[in-house]
């Protein structure tokens, strides 16, 4: 998956969690019990009302998956293979709206659900179920950890996407025409984003082969010291590229933090609103403006 931040590497189930001569026996039973549990988790599940923008088919198709890779897990004592089945559930749900608590409540679910079984299966020898309940639940725990986890980690991963695509959509560089790109800068403007902004801008200017850039941050209420020097350092950074960089649109208060600040302005080239920025960037790229006059008037006959 594209962009997903890299997992910590998850130990296996602790070999002193799974008392080796009961495990082929427990695993063994809810092999056997399957269809059966499946059918109580998807039931449970129904009345605890989760998952309720998937289809009841949807369900029970991810709950034979997660019931098979559960039960792998318990047996290898490795979660790799369901942390792997987690994070590409979480890829094909969150986005459908499933949310953190709905996965936790499902995977409870299911201990809760095998638990009970253990208990009915075992109930008449004490000794034997004590045995099976310690060896299942600290490895049912510890699943359940790597579902949530995982799950955790996926909507992260989406959430920064989305955040970033925002953050894209909100400050497009813009081809008006050859060798020329506007950057027009709306809203707040922190650190993080300046960061952006910049990334943006050098490789509009690498992919357009631009030689003038156009800044216009008319739409900026107010910068801070390192703000305005990030846009001083924009302006070399562009330079270093081989494009000119003009900035338009300053307000009288920015223009006075910007002196207030002491900000280096020697390297800036500032006009002020856009469209005389767009005709100092064609006199810069050797274009001719043109000005229309207003039109004669018109001869009496």
């Amino acid at each position: 998956m594209n962009g997903q931040k890299p997992s910590l590497p998850t130990p296996p189930l602790e070999t002193h969690e799974i008392d080796a001569e009961l495990l082929p026996k427990l695993v063994a039973y809810l092999r056997q019990m399957s269809v059966e549990l499946r059918e109580k988790w998807v039931s449970r599940i129904s009345e605890a009302q989760l998952l309720g923008v998937m289809s009841p088919e949807e369900i029970f198709s991810e709950v034979k998956a997660v019931y098979d890779n559960y039960v792998d897990a318990l047996e290898t004592g490795s979660v790799e293979s369901l942390q792997a089945y987690a994070r590409d559930l979480s890829e094909r749900i969150i986005h459908r709206g499933v949310e953190t608590h709905e996965v936790l409540g499902i995977v409870l679910l299911l201990r809760d659900v095998l638990a009970r079984s253990l208990f009915l299966r075992y109930q008449d020898d004490p000794e034997l179920l004590d045995r099976i309940l310690d060896s299942y639940e600290p490895a049912a725990n510890r699943i359940a950890v790597t579902v949530g986890v995982s799950f955790v980690e996926e909507r992260e991963r989406v959430i920064r996407e989305q955040q970033a695509a925002i953050r894209e959509l909100s400050t497009p560089v813009l081809q008006v025409r050859d060798r020329l790109v506007i950057l027009p800068i709306i809203g707040a403007i922190d650190s993080q984003r300046a960061r952006q902004l910049t990334e943006q801008l050098l490789n509009a200017i690498q992919a357009n082969r631009a030689k003038v850039v156009v800044i216009d941050i008319t739409g900026v209420a107010s910068i801070d010291m390192t703000v305005a020097n990030h846009l001083v350092q924009t302006v070399n950074a562009a330079r270093l590229m081989g494009a000119s960089a003009i900035i338009t649109g300053l307000s009288s208060g920015i223009a006075q933090t910007l002196v207030d600040l002491r900000v280096d302005l020697s390297t800036m080239n500032t006009v002020g609103d856009l469209q005389g920025g767009l005709e100092e960037a064609e006199r810069l790229l050797g274009y001719k403006v043109l000005h229309s006059d207003p039109a004669p008037p018109d001869r009496l006959a």
